[in-house]
């Protein structure tokens, strides 16, 4: 039973599809920003707020060095977690890597009423988005073991799609 982990921007659906895909792999799913949140007690924003972004980093960094050595899990990670080297030997050691490619546009879409997302809680928010897109992106990539585009598809196509690939490079 190997891991599978969700990497991806904001808005890319890594929450969704995670528990949708981990439901059709009879796998427990978890997120990691959900397990912070229940560890601290605290939202995310806040945890921003008082701490701010480095401090919410290392607290995401610990959540994923313990995350990762459970077995047969489907893990949701938060948008920003391939900024640090750590995470990313993590997250590309213990498990298949599905990042889960969105555009710009698509994002805007998905999060523009979301009020739980520090970072886009600006005057231009998409070009925060082009911005992360510009840094993550190539992150992403690296450690990547299959690349899905979610743009104009349904939680259940991409899914669909992950459990193909994943069959056949089982088989």
């Amino acid at each position: 039973m190997r891991n599978v982990f969700l990497v991806g921007p904001m808005g890319a659906g890594k929450s969704t599809i995670g528990r949708l895909l981990a439901k059709e792999l009879g796998y427990p799913f978890k997120d990691s920003d959900r397990e912070i949140e229940a560890r601290t007690g605290a939202d995310i924003p806040w945890i921003f707020d008082v701490e701010g972004e480095d401090g919410f980093r290392q607290r995401e960094e610990a959540m994923i060095a313990e995350l990762v050595q459970e077995r047969g899990i489907v893990l949701a990670t938060g948008g920003g977690v391939v900024m640090r080297e750590s995470n990313r030997r993590a997250l590309g050691e213990n498990g298949l890597v599905v990042y889960l490619r969105t555009s710009v546009e698509q994002q805007l879409q998905r999060t523009a009423k979301d009020r739980q997302r520090p970072l886009l809680q600006t005057a231009d928010p998409e070009k925060v988005l082009r911005d992360l897109m510009a840094k993550r992106d190539p992150l992403y990539r690296e450690i990547a073991h299959l690349i899905i585009d979610t743009d104009q598809r349904g939680p259940k196509v991409v899914v669909n799609a992950i459990v193909a690939e994943l069959e056949r490079s089982a088989g």
